[in-house]
């Protein structure tokens, strides 16, 4: 029987494990619990064990779930593909957008975010292993995005996301999360910002992210177990 907060402590352990071994602060990398195709009753177990930071990928079942968990104080991250007609009811329901990567999804967000609302935490979605099939800005548009970025009142630009293409060799899944590392670091230094997130690792990789300095890493099917598709 799938018991979720026994997950949650395993992850959180793992986490801790790497932070030790890597030299970062213990507590300096946030657990994304990745809740995309899971019902609201399983997010609840998750919350019972003290999970509050949930990653979700599908905007109307995100809403569902967000409305139905109203009362709980919870951060709602959006990680998956946005479309234009979709960025309302981000603006209007989530704490963070992780996956932007068109200036125009950050203008749209940035004008349809409610002012009674906290400024909406953004990252830039970087498709970091230049894959035809993952959605994101080039490392070299980097630069003209974030100077734009950076200007829209209602958002806050806190960092990059990625998901790189797939490793099976520690060494080689270190590599594109060195070069996000760097991206940043470049960036903060260009525009003298102070950017301090970065989004990366899943379960088969989060060690390498963690020791190339991920802040948040994003796990699903270790918490909840696999995902359900409808068909």
């Amino acid at each position: 029987m799938l018991d979720i907060a026994d997950n949650l402590n395993s992850v959180r352990a793992r986490i801790r494990n790497v932070e030790q071994r890597y030299g970062r602060a213990a507590g300096s990398v946030e657990l994304l619990a990745v809740s995309k195709t899971k019902p609201a009753s399983m997010v609840q177990e998750a919350i019972n064990a003290g999970q509050t930071e949930f990653g979700e990928n599908y905007v109307q079942e995100a809403v569902e779930k967000i409305n139905a968990l109203a009362q709980t104080a919870l951060q709602w991250h959006f990680i998956g593909p946005i479309q234009s007609n979709k960025t309302r009811l981000l603006a209007e329901n989530f704490s963070w957008v992780q996956s932007v990567g068109r200036l125009k999804i950050a203008q749209r967000l940035s004008d349809q975010r409610p002012a009674a609302l906290p400024a909406l935490n953004i990252c830039l979605q970087v498709n970091i292993s230049d894959e035809a099939s993952k959605s994101g800005l080039k490392p070299d548009e980097l630069a003209s995005t974030v100077e734009s970025v950076v200007k829209l009142p209602r958002i806050v630009l806190r960092g990059l996301m990625a998901i790189p293409a797939k490793h099976s060799e520690f060494e080689k899944q270190r590599q594109p999360f060195k070069l996000m590392r760097e991206c940043l670091q470049d960036l903060n230094r260009q525009f003298d910002l102070q950017m301090d997130t970065l989004s990366m690792g899943m379960s088969s990789d989060l060690e390498a992210a963690i020791a190339e300095g991920a802040t948040i890493v994003r796990v699903g099917t270790d918490v909840f177990g696999a995902r359900e598709y409808k068909v």
